[in-house]
């Protein structure tokens, strides 16, 4: 029995693709490479397929067999989100439910969703426990929220079980260098502060210590652990639930930028630029549930050692 891993040749999928197949699980990577490396696709076997063409995700199906679902594939950039909803919903929700259908044809059982805090919206208070009130303020965020809906309706109906893993400001690289955070565009903070001299922070006026947002990072491995520790969980036979995957320590802009200044040892200038829309002024995660029920617990606890191992990935 094989996992399905959409989106595996992205950031977040190819370090759980690679933690999957260190552990003796086999696997097969499912991606357009519209956003994804093929580089990046290492382990396991390679199917390139869309996850709005229902042919090529039954395709993929038929020729192996899977026994459960890692899903990655979706766009994820909220600004863009904003500026182009169609775009979103069409991709991440309708791209959903096709691998959803195919999953009940094919009597795969086992659903790990990559979900988000931007579920949540501005949240109503700090740190966000799971049952906190989910009001998406961004496109992309919504089309999160619709699919964890999706998923209690299919479970219902289907037996299909799932775990959705709401992880915060995923960050670092894969500390032996093979795989690392790699868009186009870059979107990050980390990265582009790490590539430039010069970087835009949007928004100072936020009521936060120094005006900037505040964000809750957490290491790609320590997220990978997370998606594997959510496959043992239902391989168990446990329940469908959610989790929130972050650190607990929240960091405004300007900290991460001085922190990366820092670590690169070179001096990095910022200019000042209004607020991007969908962008809550704090998200820090409370992760007890998934420390406590998933036996989760990150390696990667500081804003520095996290940067570090992004530097390196980006000098190599």
């Amino acid at each position: 029995m094989k996992i399905l891993i959409t989106g595996g040749a992205g950031y977040i999928g190819s370090h759980a693709n690679k933690l999957l197949n260190k552990k003796g699980f086999k696997t097969v990577v499912f991606d357009n490479l519209s956003r994804g490396h093929k580089e990046f696709a290492k382990w396991g076997e390679f199917f390139y397929g869309d996850i709005r063409n229902k042919r090529e995700i039954h395709a993929c199906f038929k020729k192996h067999r899977i026994s459960a679902v890692m899903h990655f594939a979706a766009y994820a950039y909220v600004g863009e989100s904003v500026s182009e909803p169609a775009k979103y919903y069409e991709n991440n929700l309708s791209g959903a439910i096709n691998l959803l259908d195919a999953m009940r044809e094919f009597k795969a059982k086992s659903f790990i969703f990559s979900s988000t805090c931007a579920v949540y919206g501005v949240p109503e208070r700090i740190p966000i426990i799971e049952n906190h009130k989910r009001c998406p303020v961004s496109p992309y965020g919504k089309s999160k929220f619709m699919i964890e809906e999706i998923l209690k309706d299919y479970e219902s109906a289907y037996g299909i079980r799932h775990v959705n893993l709401r992880y915060f400001n995923a960050a670092g690289a894969d500390p032996e260098l093979e795989i690392g955070e790699w868009h186009e565009p870059e979107t990050h903070l980390i990265p582009i502060v790490l590539r430039n001299r010069s970087v835009r922070i949007f928004g100072t006026d936020y009521e936060t210590p120094d005006g900037t947002c505040i964000r809750d990072y957490v290491h790609v491995q320590d997220l990978a652990a997370a998606h594997l520790a959510a496959l043992e969980y239902l391989l168990e036979g446990k329940r469908s639930d959610s989790f929130n995957l972050g650190n607990g320590s929240g960091f405004s802009v300007k900290e991460v930028i001085e922190t990366c200044a820092d670590v690169a040892g070179k001096k990095i200038k910022s200019e000042n630029s209004k607020r991007r829309p969908g962008d809550p002024p704090v998200l820090i995660a409370d992760s007890s549930k998934a420390k406590k029920i998933l036996k989760w617990k990150p390696r990667y606890i500081d804003l520095h050692a996290i940067i570090e191992t992004a530097w390196k990935w980006h000098n190599k």
